[in-house]
């Protein structure tokens, strides 16, 4: 029996039910699950925001999760050091990624390592993204980004 290690990634900048369901959904299909939290100079890199909350804070909530077996940081924008680093057998994402041009490029990469990506469906009326925009409307405006410790993987 082959073991299928597990491996979700994002922000989880302001937890919410959509990472708590994506976490949920990840675990039922893997017998271990790593998330990936991905750390506050990558997020500026790769999106070009600030998280509310510091990376050793973000791991530590995800890391506390009961669905979630190991967190990882990550510290570069290549999805394929992770897996170097954590060997993964499945990469679980959202499927607003589903049919895109990224998520076609990240099918074709972890194909070459004989990764399978796993689409979860996406809680569209909740996201990270809806709750920073209503925090900044409010006058609540990220951290700067080197205010927090941050760790390395």
């Amino acid at each position: 029996m082959t073991v299928r290690i597990g491996y979700a990634a994002g922000a989880f900048d302001l937890f919410h039910i959509g990472h708590l369901n994506i976490l949920r959904h990840a675990r039922e299909q893997c017998d271990t699950l790593i998330a990936g939290v991905v750390s506050d100079e990558i997020l500026a890199l790769g999106k070009g925001i600030r998280p509310f909350i510091p990376t050793i804070e973000r791991a530590e909530i995800v890391r506390s999760n009961r669905f979630v077996d190991e967190v990882y940081i990550e510290t570069t924008l290549d999805k394929l050091d992770a897996w170097r680093d954590v060997r993964f057998t499945h990469f679980f994402k959202g499927d607003d990624w589903r049919g895109t041009e990224k998520g076609a490029q990240l099918e074709r990469r972890f194909e070459t390592v004989g990764v399978e990506v796993v689409y979860f469906p996406y809680t569209a009326h909740t996201s990270s993204s809806q709750l920073r925009r209503v925090l900044e409307a409010v006058g609540v405006e990220s951290p700067r980004s080197d205010e927090g410790t941050l760790v390395s993987a």
